[in-house]
Parts: structure tokens; C-alpha cells; sequence
């Protein structure tokens, strides 16, 4: 495992991590052997289960297990009961969170590439990158224009389906030409949204007041998709990266992307009409 994890860590350093951020192996072996890996967003039951069918030796997530400090990891709680599950079946755990949001390429990247956009370049712009590819989000252009309406049922048929599905604020009918895209919560990127000039921003976990502002105050079109479903392109985008190097090194890692949707929301209906 410690020469798998080392390739993991040159794609995705733990030095590039945000400092409140949990990155790296949180449990495993370093010198056990390494054969089946599994991707997903999330090491949660479900994933924690599939591992275990798959007879994966390591679990690469893009959700941190322990975000926060602990004092147990009692098999009777929700994230014990998957530490211990993982160390009974020799199954690694390893997160790269931030440090793959602003990699080249990184989650956005693999976002844009889901859409069909040409990356143009980060959002923000990692300030120790002297190429200036590595960063927060990205600027990207459509070979066409497209509608905001037309740009929706783009995202909601190249991304994962999830109950959500995919929300927008803005004139339908208006032409877009340049889209900022953010993996996951992207509300804190609108500054740098607005000063990239971009005809609309798609990211997840929008929030009223930001985007009701937003709405009054410029024409920028929003898309808000899936906390999930703008992450898990890159388990994908990963997965190839890793098995390129596994067949350059010959190492005959068999690498797997989890298809299991674990979005937490469930279920979606319509309002049935306007408030009384």
C-alpha cells in the first residue's frame, strides 16, 4: 500500500489541504499489499459495504471520515461502525478533500469535463502555482452558446441523477457563452464568479439570500446541482488517473468507480401550488 498512497499523495498533496481539512490515510496498513481499489465521494455505509462485496484493499473517498476531532470510534456509532468494518477486512481508507479541489486537474476540472466545457483557467488562483493551473473552480467556455434553459438539461443529463436535480436562477431564454463551475459548496466563490465576467456559475449547496441577491444586483445565471453529483466525476477522472499510473509502474491495480448514489436527499415533489 505505501507506494500506492505515495502516488496518491504526489497527485493530491496533504500540504495543499485547507488547514481545517482531514486529508490522507486514516486507516491501513502501509505494508499491505494493494490489488482492487475502490473510488467514491463518501465513506459511508453503503460505500464502506460495496468495498467489502468488491474485495477492494483500499477505499479512496473524497469525504473526509473525521472532519472534526474524536474521542471513540465505537462500532455502535455511524463513523466507528465503518472504521471497524474497514480494519476487519484489511480495506484502507484514504481521503483526498481539498487538496483535490484545487489540483490540475482537480474536482472542477472533472465537473467541466462532464459538461463538455473548455477550462479556460482557476477561478482562484493558487498563489504558490507559478503555471497558475492549480486552484479554486474554473472558468470555462461552451463551443456554442447555449440558453440557460439549454445549459440546465445539459447538466441534468451528463450529471448523476439525484432527487435534487438541477435548479436555476435567471432569464431561461439568455445566451451563455462562458460558465464558471465549482465542485461541490460554491457559494463563497461569487466575488470571484462576478469578476471572471462568466455568463453563469454552477456549483451545489446554493443558499437563498446569496442567490436572491445575486439575481437583483447582475445578470449572472445560476445552476445549483447536487453536493454529490458535482463531485463524483471526479471518482472517474481519479480512477483513470491512478490506473495510468499503475500500468506505467506495472503494478495491476484493478480500479473501481462507485456508482452508488449517496447524495443524502431522497426524495423530490413539486410544491402543488402558491402559499395561501
Amino acid at each position: 500500500m505505501r507506494d500506492v498512497v505515495a502516488a496518491l499523495d504526489a497527485l493530491w498533496p496533504a500540504e495543499r489541504a485547507e488547514s481545517w481539512d482531514a486529508v490522507g490515510t486514516v486507516c491501513g496498513d502501509p505494508d499491505a499489499p494493494v490489488n482492487r481499489v475502490l473510488f467514491a465521494v463518501d465513506p459511508v455505509r453503503e460505500i464502506v459495504e460495496e468495498a467489502v462485496a468488491l474485495g477492494a484493499d483500499l477505499l479512496v473517498t473524497h469525504h473526509p471520515l473525521y472532519l472534526r476531532g474524536t474521542t471513540t470510534v465505537a462500532a455502535d456509532t455511524f463513523k466507528g461502525r465503518a472504521v471497524h468494518t474497514l480494519i476487519k477486512h484489511d480495506i484502507a481508507l484514504h481521503v483526498a478533500h481539498t487538496n483535490a479541489d484545487t489540483a490540475d486537474p482537480g474536482v472542477s476540472d472533472a465537473l467541466a469535463g462532464a459538461l463538455g466545457l473548455r477550462v479556460l483557467g482557476p477561478l482562484v488562483p493558487d498563489a504558490t502555482d507559478p503555471a497558475g493551473r492549480r486552484g479554486l473552480g474554473r472558468l470555462c467556455e461552451l463551443d456554442a452558446p447555449l440558453t440557460l434553459a439549454e445549459l440546465t438539461e445539459l447538466a441534468a443529463a451528463r450529471l448523476p441523477a439525484t432527487a435534487q436535480g438541477i435548479r436555476a436562477a435567471g432569464d431561461p431564454a439568455r445566451p451563455i457563452r462562458t460558465v464558471a463551475v465549482s465542485g461541490g459548496s460554491g457559494d463563497s466563490l461569487f466575488d470571484a464568479v462576478r469578476a471572471s465576467g462568466a455568463d453563469a456559475f454552477l456549483t451545489a449547496d446554493l443558499r437563498h439570500h446569496p442567490v436572491s441577491e445575486a439575481s437583483y444586483t447582475s445578470d449572472l445565471a445560476l445552476l445549483d446541482a447536487a453536493h454529490w453529483a458535482t463531485e463524483w466525476p471526479w471518482c472517474e477522472q481519479a480512477a483513470a488517473q491512478l490506473d495510468e499510473i499503475s500500468d506505467r509502474h506495472g503494478w495491476n491495480l484493478r480500479v473501481h468507480v462507485s456508482k452508488t448514489a449517496t447524495d443524502p436527499w431522497t426524495v423530490h415533489t413539486s410544491s402543488p401550488g402558491a402559499p395561501n
